[in-house]
């Protein structure tokens, strides 16, 4: 699974739609939250984000997605090169209209108390656990 889709109009604005850097503003802002990635490469076209490179667990792996994924101008990501050293135990999620961490985590761990599980998983994409916005996705660890 390689190939993730995201809402090209919301997210954090990091380059302008003529931005011949934005690969290059996209690598950075990855790397800013030192995730454990080495040989990082990305490349921007036309909405989309290719990440390579390798990573030291999927979970690293799904938050480099995830923080590329929610920017503006990102339509979608490929990851196929991206590899890391383990397989992922999260699904993804995408915020709805009315939608809190709360309730998510009751809808995914039958416990709305469990939010800070999801919150603690995405702190990449979700700075405050109060600040969510529809079309934003998210990473849901399987195992909370």
């Amino acid at each position: 699974m390689g190939l993730f889709d995201f809402v090209e109009d919301i997210g954090t604005k990091l380059f302008g739609d003529e931005d011949d850097n934005a690969a290059l503003k996209i690598k950075e802002y990855i790397m800013a939250d030192d995730l454990a990635i080495e040989d990082l490469e990305v490349e921007y076209a036309d909405g989309v984000v290719t990440l390579s490179g390798s990573c030291d667990s999927a979970a690293t792996r799904e938050k480099a997605i995830l923080l590329a994924g929610n920017l503006q101008g990102v339509t979608e990501v490929v990851a196929d090169d991206l590899q890391p050293s383990e397989t992922t135990d999260s699904d993804y999620y995408i915020i709805k209209k009315g939608d809190t961490l709360s309730k998510i985590a009751g809808e995914y761990y039958g416990d709305v108390m469990k939010y800070p599980v999801i919150f603690e998983a995405n702190r990449e994409v979700i700075k405050n656990a109060d600040l969510i916005y529809p079309g934003q996705k998210i990473r849901i660890p399987r195992n909370p």
